[in-house]
């Protein structure tokens, strides 16, 4: 079968877990809440490539106040389906010092990605670190990182769509899946 049909097939088999409708809604939730505490900050936006490209996207027209915005790229996964140590390709620059920093982010899964994050910005200086993440998954074991402002929960399943992918595929989907329980592994 090629990847085409393999990507489809694994499509065809998921589990909705949250709607576009309920991903819009809680993006505009989220927005709401960003604005009220940072509006009068002029933040530092930086997005975490390639997940929350889909997030960051959806998310900074709603933002009703000035701000700057800026990439990092730092990930636990690369191809794979479970974390490894940070890697960074694109590291925070010195545009963080003295700045109030908002990070995107499409999940918090583990917390150690955004716990790497937080520790390098705010080792370069900046004067405050938040960070926003469309999805936060539900874990059994304590994260090391809180997000300030979480979209939706997720259930501990391999999730793909708005940014996350599965095998490589579907970050373009407006809702969020599933991969059927035997396809996680």
């Amino acid at each position: 079968m090629d990847r085409t049909a393999r990507a489809w097939q694994m499509l065809e088999s998921a589990e909705l877990i949250h709607s576009a409708a309920a991903v819009d809604a809680a993006i505009e939730r989220v927005a709401a809440e960003i604005t009220a505490r940072l509006k009068d900050q002029y933040p530092l936006v930086l997005s975490v490539m390639g997940g929350a490209v889909v997030f960051a996207g959806r998310i900074l027209p709603l933002l009703n106040f000035p701000l700057d915005f800026d990439y990092i790229h730092a990930s636990r996964y690369g191809a794979a389906t479970s974390g490894g140590e940070v890697t960074w390709k694109v590291g925070p620059k010195g545009n963080v010092v003295g700045r109030v920093v908002l990070v995107l982010d499409d999940i918090l899964d583990d917390g150690y990605t955004m716990q790497a994050i937080r520790e390098r910005v705010l080792g370069l200086g900046a004067r405050a670190f938040y960070s926003a993440v469309l999805t936060d998954k539900k874990k059994t074991t304590a994260k090391p990182i809180c997000a300030d402002f979480v979209g939706l929960a997720l259930p501990d399943r391999y999730v793909f769509g708005c940014g996350m992918d599965a095998h490589g595929v579907w970050r373009n989907l407006p809702a969020i899946y599933a991969l059927r329980q035997d396809r996680e592994a």
